[in-house]
């Protein structure tokens, strides 16, 4: 069913005329078929090779943009990973755009078929138009910070599709925030296996992740005050605590899990991004046999003690001595409990609250961004932070977000930019990834396609058709 509702996508906002109609209106006839197209998606979204995970993905690439990762690839083999690691973009490679309106078209589909189907109870009915705006709100999300304005597609319709403009941020944002909140009212805390409710499992979205997501929206929209609330809403939640053990913080039982994607195929790796991270050449060779190693300045910045430093980084010795450093958080073929590609985690709301009460005056004391902070530096087996004022604690809450989320999901980038620092430190940087730091390359070109096919969506400043 997923197959028919993607085809004709390849031109990202283009949707060819509607040939899957009589079967997505027979795939949303009863509830388990219905159900069958959100497992669909998800499977469709982790696959290798896409923007969740793997050597394409937003943490891989956004990694190699910013100062996590370096490229150990020749540049024909991974002409991507060459283009995002000089910061130097290529009009006519799509990145993320296809797939992200891909994904975006089988979300209205289910939105739409939920919506007009007879033949659904309501509590799934429910559960999945939340799914649904849950998840393309997820993928605006990237969209609007990898290409600034972009199409506003909210319908299946490819004559509205195909002739859309550019919406304007704020727009994009307004829809996002609404989709979450939609989410939030129709999804439970519960977690679904299939059409029941009641899972242990946390591999589709619940009321909890919708809020998750809506405290990281607000934080960068500024929004202190919802930011924080919204996050208080998740760390206050008894089902959710920090992970101790920092082995078991992308295991599929860890309780710090907020929304994981199962592996659609675990049979060498636990997940893509192992597979992409993590060096397979054996004997060891003059580089390892992985697209990127940690950069040094990633590795320097860990403080001495952090566990973090310990457990989540890998080493890797070449033949020619020298020593490479790459992200360990998964593991190949781990044993014991399952890993699963981590989505959403409470670390994250624990500094996105930190943030969010700095920048209200609330920097030390009980219930203040001290407290968050040093929250996430205790599972690090390090001390509280020194920091006072609140300069010195934005800055501390960058750090510690800079070591928890490395390689996850482009967070580091991410930041970066919405900080407004992305200038001042890819100035330096670019030049000696051997390229030219140009501050339009803030947000990546619309692909060469997409504004020769509809005319009213044009080109990124600083980009040439």
């Amino acid at each position: 069913m997923l197959i028919a509702f993607s085809t004709g996508c390849d031109k990202a906002v283009e949707i060819d005329p509607p040939a899957s109609k009589i079967v997505s209106e027979e795939a949303f006839a009863g509830n388990s078929s219905a159900t069958s197209v959100m497992t669909g998606l998800y499977s469709g979204m982790v696959k290798d090779a896409g923007f969740v995970s793997g050597i394409n993905s937003i943490s891989m690439l956004e990694g190699m943009a910013a100062d996590e990762i370096k490229n150990y690839l020749p540049a024909v083999l991974g002409s991507s990973l060459a283009e995002f690691y000089t910061n130097t973009y290529n009009v006519g490679s799509g990145y993320f755009w296809n797939e992200f309106y891909q994904r975006l078209y089988t979300c209205n589909v289910t939105i739409e078929g939920v919506t007009a189907s007879k033949g659904l109870s309501e509590p799934i009915r429910q559960q999945l138009l939340g799914e649904a705006k849950f998840v393309r709100a997820l993928i605006y999300f990237y969209a609007v910070n990898t290409y600034g304005d972009v199409p506003l597609a909210l319908t299946s319709d490819y004559r509205i599709n195909n002739t859309l403009s550019r919406a304007p941020k704020e727009q994009v944002y307004a829809q996002i925030v609404a989709d979450l909140k939609d989410a939030q009212s129709m999804m439970g805390e519960a977690y679904f296996a299939g059409i029941s409710p009641g899972s242990a499992q946390r591999a589709r979205p619940n009321k909890l992740a919708a809020t998750a997501l809506l405290a990281r929206v607000y934080l960068y929209l500024k929004d202190w005050s919802n930011a924080e609330a919204q996050a208080t809403a998740v760390i206050s939640n008894a089902a959710y605590q920090l992970e101790q053990d920092l082995n078991k913080a992308f295991t599929t039982t860890t309780k710090e899990a907020i929304w994981y994607m199962l592996t659609v195929d675990p049979i060498n790796y636990a997940t893509n991004d192992a597979q992409a991270f993590i060096p397979s050449t054996n004997p060891p060779g003059v580089t390892p046999n992985t697209p990127g190693a940690l950069s040094e300045s990633l590795v320097n910045s860990f403080e001495q003690g952090d566990s973090r430093r310990e457990k989540w980084v890998g080493t890797y010795l070449a033949n020619n001595g020298t020593t490479y450093y790459y992200p360990f958080k998964y593991q190949k073929n781990p044993s014991g409990t399952p890993e699963a590609l981590m989505v959403l985690r409470l670390s994250e709301q624990y500094l996105i609250r930190a943030e969010a009460r700095a920048q209200q005056d609330n920097i030390t004391g009980p219930g203040s961004a001290q407290e968050d902070v040093d929250a996430i530096r205790a599972k690090a087996l390090l001390t509280g932070t020194t920091a006072t004022g609140k300069d010195a604690m934005l800055a501390a809450i960058a750090q510690e977000r800079k070591i928890e989320l490395f390689s996850e999901w482009g967070h580091r980038w991410f930041d970066l930019v919405r900080t407004g620092k992305v200038d001042e430190v890819m100035s330096v940087l670019t030049p000696q990834k051997g390229g030219v730091w140009d501050p339009n390359h803030k947000i990546l070109p619309i692909p060469f396609s997409e504004t020769q096919l509809n005319h009213n969506i044009k080109q990124n400043p600083g980009y040439s058709n």
